[in-house]
């Protein structure tokens, strides 16, 4: 019998035990390995399950959100009786379920400067799931703090991005995106959308980085960055070097320990957007009820407006808006009400407004997703 593994776990992977490249010791490297996944989301829950299925012995799971019916689309972990439950919680159990080899351990918080060095202390790799980069940011760093390998995963849309990031062996995220971008310049997956079975393809590239981390076999992508178009079914590969001006990795760091990455990634002093006055969805209801002398904008594109539309709005989709500012010449010196999906694009619809001389123009706040939520519950969320 082969040393250190059990007779049951012999059959589980013996298609493994007959690659040499793993054999008997690189399993035993996985079921001793303590891997972390960063967000259990459309990256997180395919990640989870094959790495529960090659019998990585140690899972941690950080997430703070609940299963909302849109993850259902690429969430693959959930069902739809799972809605309004902790993901971690859910995660745990189907994780458990599918190989009792794995232990879990839930982390059922918001990752912070404050806490993000002791949750990942202890793990030998990091996977980062996340949808944001104030967390991104923070996992990056605290992998470098902590002398982690960081396997970075992102998706938007119809592409996505995967390397390997190990600054005591290349390059870190910061060398390749030194500063986040503004605010409001890159839209959320909620706002731009992603194709649901896209995490699945990026996800197993950082699944297999991962095994390939923890037994030692093959060539990482530490210091390459794959990048795949689902629309194309192409991937490209581009080298990345390690920047030694980086104030985390580089020659002489200047971070030497974490910041509050909400802040870092909001505006500097002096490059603040104007603000942008709100009203509420059921202010504009009850504005329409009793009859209106103002213009009801929607700025969405035209497939969002396939789902679901306000009656009585004016649509023009917000990279159109200046082109086609003339339609709206007979409302520069009355109420504009603009809305989109949940108010980033009604927010740039309003500065652009302004700055072109229209008097009196607000932003619907939360725009067509919280109309349903709090006015019309039959009307479509997507």
């Amino acid at each position: 019998m082969a040393q250190g593994l059990r007779p049951e776990q012999l059959a589980r992977y013996q298609r493994h035990l007959t690659l040499p490249e793993i054999g008997t010791a690189g399993q035993e490297k996985l079921l001793q390995a303590r891997v972390l996944l960063v967000g259990a989301g459309g990256l997180g829950c395919p990640l989870a399950q094959y790495l529960a299925a090659a019998g990585v012995g140690t899972l941690g799971l950080v997430d703070f959100d609940v299963v909302d019916a849109s993850n259902l689309q690429r969430q693959v972990l959930y069902g739809t009786a799972d809605v309004g439950r902790p993901k971690v919680e859910v995660a745990s159990e189907r994780i458990r379920a599918m190989n009792p080899d794995v232990e879990v351990v839930p982390h059922a918080l918001h990752l912070t400067s404050e806490n993000a060095l002791e949750v990942m202390k202890g793990y030998d790799v990091v996977v980062d799931g996340t949808d944001n980069f104030p967390t991104r940011y923070l996992t990056n760093d605290a992998c470098v703090l902590l002398g982690l390998p960081n396997v970075h995963g992102s998706i938007f849309r119809f592409d996505g991005q995967a390397t390997v990031f190990d600054a005591s062996r290349g390059p870190c995220y910061r060398c390749l995106y030194p500063e986040p971008p503004p605010p409001g310049l890159v839209p959320s997956c909620a706002e731009g959308g992603v194709l649901g079975v896209l995490p699945g393809i990026i996800a197993m590239i950082q699944a297999t980085e991962t095994v390939k981390l923890v037994t030692g076999i093959g060539d990482s992508l530490v210091g390459r960055l794959l990048q795949y178009s689902a629309l194309d079914m192409s991937f490209t590969e581009f080298r990345l070097r390690k920047d030694p001006e980086c104030p985390v990795c580089g020659e002489r760091p200047t971070l030497t320990e974490l910041i509050d990455y909400d802040q870092f990634c909001a505006p500097r002093p002096g490059e603040e957007e104007a603000p942008v006055r709100e009203v509420a969805p059921r202010e504009v209801a009850e504005r329409a009820g009793r009859g209106r002398d103002w213009l009801l904008l929607d700025v969405r594109e035209p497939h969002e407006i396939e789902i679901a539309v306000l009656e009585g709005s004016v649509r023009i989709p917000l990279g159109q808006l200046e082109a086609r500012i003339a339609e709206l010449s007979d409302w520069k010196e009355r109420p504009v009400v603009v809305h989109c999906k949940v108010g980033g694009r009604s927010a740039k619809a309003c500065r652009t407004l302004s700055e072109l001389g229209f008097r009196d123009v607000v932003s619907m706040a939360g725009g067509i997703d919280r109309w349903a939520e709090d006015v019309d519950p039959s009307l479509p969320r997507y």
